[in-house]
């Protein structure tokens, strides 16, 4: 019951009140589950065959924006911005791949990383928003079976950082052949950026302009492993009817929770 309330996206105090139990029993449990399901994710999610990758990285904070960081803060790797990079295959919705981390190039070699153990080698399209760290990361990372491509887009209003709450007017969008042979008419990262708000709806730590952002760079992880985890092969998803994982041929039957955490 604690879990099911986690990734229905209630809080951590919010689930010790449903549940009757301390906070650090609930604390406790996401741990233990958030480990098992990041084992599970890098066990079952493994050599999966995609036709085009659409990664993106969204943005929340650990104890203090990075903005707020005292002078000895200033080094904390595990305090202030953190960036989940998120890899998502277009056609079955199926979160390949993700990593928590600075939006930097260590990280996001990180994430391509994850991205090349959990696909097949076999080519397929990789798309991504204008950020820099990804044309060496992939070139390195993916030269052999991605081609890769950037969708920018452009709003009335320039951003001011990552974690302004929703943009400007959207005023264009401009599609860049990076390298390989991508299909450009197919290029997007709509279904990525739909996956970050289903993210921000169902796990409270990333939900905006609440008290519930997290305390501990490690709770966070736990909470996102077990987002991911479930999203995957328990959740249904609207469109497709079926849980990704069951859409990429990864598992036969949606999956619940006590299957997961025993996987």
């Amino acid at each position: 019951m604690i879990l099911h309330c986690l990734v229905e996206g209630n809080s951590v105090r919010g689930t010790a009140r449903l549940c009757d139990v301390e906070k650090r029993t609930v604390l406790n449990l996401l741990a233990r589950a958030g480990e098992n399901c990041e084992r599970l994710f890098a066990e079952k999610v493994r050599n999966v065959k995609i036709s085009q990758l659409q990664a993106d990285e969204i943005w929340t904070f650990v104890q203090k924006k990075e903005g707020h960081k005292g002078p000895e803060e200033a080094h904390a790797k595990e305090i202030g911005d953190a960036y989940t990079f998120i890899g998502l295959d277009r056609s079955s919705k199926l979160v390949v791949a993700w990593h928590l981390g600075k939006r930097d190039q260590a990280s996001t070699d990180d994430f391509i990383s994850k991205v090349r153990w959990a696909t097949a080698n076999e080519r397929f399209d990789m798309c991504s928003d204008g950020f820099s760290p990804y044309i060496y990361a992939i070139d390195a990372g993916l030269h052999d079976r991605a081609d890769y491509s950037q969708v920018v887009k452009s709003y009335s209003k320039q951003e001011e950082g990552r974690e302004r709450y929703s943009p400007g007017s959207f005023v264009s969008v401009e599609k860049k052949e990076i390298f390989g042979a991508p299909n450009l008419s197919r290029a997007s990262t709509s279904h990525v950026e739909r996956k970050n708000g289903t993210l921000r709806q169902w796990c409270k730590r990333l939900t905006r302009l609440t008290y519930a952002f997290s305390k501990k760079w490690d709770n966070l992880k736990s909470a996102l492993a077990l987002h991911f985890a479930h999203y995957n092969f328990c959740r249904i998803h609207g469109s497709l009817r079926i849980t990704p994982a069951m859409a990429a041929g990864i598992t036969d039957h949606v999956w619940t929770i006590q299957e997961l955490i025993a996987a």
